[in-house]
């Protein structure tokens, strides 16, 4: 019996998207340049305009792709985790992973949001996409939690959802202020602790 191997070759327009990341990771949507990731990916400005004619339109894309990896995740969650406190716990978790790795240590859209003043609108629309899909998601991981008593809730469903949501973007925060990664589970555990019956 033979085993087939195919390579994975990462394409132009992929390798810019990645680099795109990892620079806004490090210094957001006005801390880089086409410049910038023409040095890294090794090609000309020209070849990054004839993927991306705009900076927009680059940012743009990777945040409507960041999403659909964030969706299949969550479906993946959904199929392979049934009990509530655990779905919690595995969203957490796989921030709390992203903390070590310098491309994905922060989370690209909170990073989006804090300059959303300065977003052009067409990023700005899919940055709140991204925070109303985990919001919806983390809702209905409550509500079912809750009738299951496995979560006990203070308040609505959806003001602990956002209060979730808003502590693993602050606990990444504080875990990059701090410049230490334990950071994000002392501040995002006791919240989760906190809900669990």
């Amino acid at each position: 019996m033979t085993t087939a191997t195919t390579a994975t070759t990462t394409t132009t327009s992929e390798k810019i998207l990645q680099c795109a990341q990892t620079l806004i990771v490090a210094g957001g949507y006005n801390g880089f340049s086409y410049a910038d990731i023409a040095k890294v990916v090794g090609i000309r400005n020209a070849s990054i305009h004839h993927h991306f004619p705009s900076k927009a339109q680059l940012v743009q894309t990777l945040v409507q792709q960041y999403r659909a990896a964030a969706q299949n995740g969550i479906a993946e969650m959904e199929r392979n985790i049934a009990d509530p406190v655990r779905k919690l716990q595995a969203y957490a978790g796989y921030w709390e992973g992203c903390l070590v790795n310098p491309d994905s240590s922060f989370c690209v859209c909170a990073m989006l949001a804090a300059e959303m003043p300065l977003l052009p609108e067409e990023i700005a629309v899919e940055v709140r996409a991204h925070f109303m899909m985990f919001a919806n998601w983390l809702t209905s991981v409550l509500e079912d939690g809750s009738k299951q008593g496995r979560i006990r809730l203070t308040q609505a469903p959806r003001r602990e959802a956002e209060l979730i949501l808003a502590t693993v973007h602050g606990a990444m925060l504080s875990a990059r202020a701090y410049g230490d990664a334990k950071m994000f589970a002392v501040i995002i555990r006791p919240v989760l602790d906190r809900l669990a019956a």
